[in-house]
């Protein structure tokens, strides 16, 4: 366990620490043609702090922030924390009636947002304004709103820390909410130093020469440490983009901004792959380390990626719970298909339905031990007690680790589903079609038979470059049942232009799941 002061506020750790340190000059944060050196920084968040101070906002109450990835979101962060009030990022693709759920959640101080998406939420901030103190604005603020750019500009330079402890709650995270309602998730001031060491420094050995750039948004768990807090513990300087991260986007920004650090989810890692242009190739020669996290990445992925730009990716498991990565690859170290050993300082135990540890190569259920895990999910307070046992998180999925200690995806705890008598675990077959050359994406589902037996229904979507036919169904069909084994065949394959995803990029299984079996069957 790491060792912090009792009285500990972790915005000065990630911001005030580099100016004491000598790094002022150095830049923080590269935005379009914008940058930002950590002694701007450090001024900029004092002046957030004193605006919420002045604004009446007081220590636990909450400061949403709706904004994408530009230096105004580490301004409201850090500065909401500093003062001890708490940082409540909120994800930019959700509809009204999240954004309504949330607001209603939190009891919302002060909500800062961005214009372009002011209209999503003006409905909801009415409905709320007894509770609100004030609605800050980044960018043009319509008549009656005020401009968050003002209020810095009138604000003092210059603020104390409040005196909060290392255990206090320091900001929530929503989760996903893919299978409900979006959990907050409340973590604490130690938390976000935590998963720094343990994998920014432990694993990745970043450093102050780094430059990371994140195609997952600094509202996701994910994001926020990859080009947020990470690069802010030692120095080093965050690489922000506003824009979709189209493939397009992404190349001309690595190309542009050469980071060393680059974070993505693995449909974005097929979306690159499947991108190309006339002539060269694109240049990711700058990149020391590519990762992976959100979703199993398959191994066939992995070796495209490989094989096209000689970069590694390493995936890993995290979630909005445990804050960042617990289990990781390690560079030079890649199992592909696997999602790599627990990350020191880290426990995991694969366990039956009774709480027993499995033996290696069982397929059990995922708990893990983790100093960065949140200390529960706000105004949830069954799903708290189900999902937290001591020290143990329930992670509601299932693997396998194998005699070396590599972990291996089979699926959530709902997903699996037994055919002729056998569990089969719909991530092996997805593998399998996504090493077929055909397909870019797959998603499996139980399907009922007209016995009303299970059978794997299959969805997938094609390369660009390839047709949908009846002959490649049955080639499909025939890719798994060689390489798997007959019963794991999809009975059913459908082809899609996508997969349902949640906004952070997770398959939505239970939407497939949903629809009417696909029609072509053998």
């Amino acid at each position: 366990m790491l060792q912090l002061p009792r009285e500990f506020n972790v915005a000065t750790y990630f911001i005030d620490r580099n100016v004491l340190d000598g790094r002022g000059k150095n830049v923080a944060i590269e935005c379009g043609e914008q940058k930002v050196t950590y002694a701007q920084l450090l001024e900029r968040v004092n002046r957030v702090g004193n605006a919420l101070r002045e604004y009446g906002v007081r220590p636990e109450e909450r400061v949403v922030i709706l904004l994408p990835d530009r230096p105004e979101f580490l301004y409201s962060f850090f500065g909401a924390i500093k003062i001890g009030s708490i940082a409540v990022p909120v994800n930019t693709l959700l509809r009204p009636s999240e954004y309504e759920y949330i607001l209603r959640d939190t009891r919302a101080a002060v909500v800062i947002v961005d214009e372009s998406l002011l209209g999503q939420i003006q409905n909801s901030l009415f409905d709320k304004r007894d509770r609100l103190n004030h609605i800050l604005i980044v960018g043009e603020a319509p008549a009656g709103y005020t401009s968050f750019r003002e209020v810095l500009e009138r604000a003092a330079p210059d603020l104390a820390p409040a005196a909060t402890h290392k255990d206090e709650a320091a900001f929530w995270l929503y989760s996903s909410g893919s299978t409900g309602s979006p959990k907050g998730c409340v973590h604490l001031h130690h938390d976000m130093v935590v998963a720094t060491e343990r994998y920014a420094r432990g694993i990745l050995q970043i450093n102050e020469r780094d430059r990371c750039y994140s195609v997952a948004k600094l509202f996701f768990a994910y994001g926020l440490g990859n080009a947020g807090y990470f690069p802010l513990a030692v120095g080093a300087s965050n690489i922000l983009s506003p824009a979709r991260p189209t493939p397009e986007v992404i190349y001309a920004n690595i190309e542009r901004y050469r980071p060393t650090l680059f974070y993505s989810v693995p449909t974005n890692y097929a979306a690159l792959l499947a991108y190309r242009r006339e002539g060269r190739d694109f240049d990711l020669s700058s990149i020391r380390h590519a990762i992976s996290a959100g979703e199993p990445l398959p191994a066939a992925l992995f070796r495209r990626f490989k094989d096209r730009f000689d970069i590694e990716i390493l995936d890993a498991l995290g979630s909005t719970e445990m804050l960042h990565m617990v289990i990781s690859n390690r560079p030079g170290e890649v199992r592909p298909g696997s999602s790599g050993k627990i990350i020191p300082g880290y426990e995991a135990r694969i366990v039956d339905e009774n709480d027993r540890d499995v033996p290696p190569g069982e397929i059990g259920a995922l708990l893990i031990s983790c100093d960065a895990t949140c200390a529960g999910y706000w105004n949830q307070h069954e799903k708290t007690k189900s999902s937290f046992c001591g020290h143990w998180f329930r992670t509601g999925d299932k693997y396998h680790r194998d005699e070396d200690g590599y972990f291996w995806y089979a699926g959530r705890a709902d997903d699996l589903f037994k055919v002729n008598g056998k569990w089969l675990s719909p991530t092996e077959v997805e593998a399998a079609l996504i090493s077929h050359p055909s397909v870019l994406e797959a998603a499996v589902v139980a399907g009922e038979d007209g016995d009303g037996l299970l059978k794997p229904a299959a969805y997938v979507v094609l390369n660009p470059e390839c047709s949908r036919s009846d002959g490649l169904v049955w080639e499909l069909q025939d890719w798994v049942g060689e390489k798997l084994g007959e019963y794991k065949r999809p009975r059913w394959v459908e082809f899609l232009s996508e997969l349902p995803k949640t906004a952070t990029g997770k398959l939505q299984r239970f939407k497939l799941r949903e629809r009417q079996r696909p029609t072509q069957a053998t």
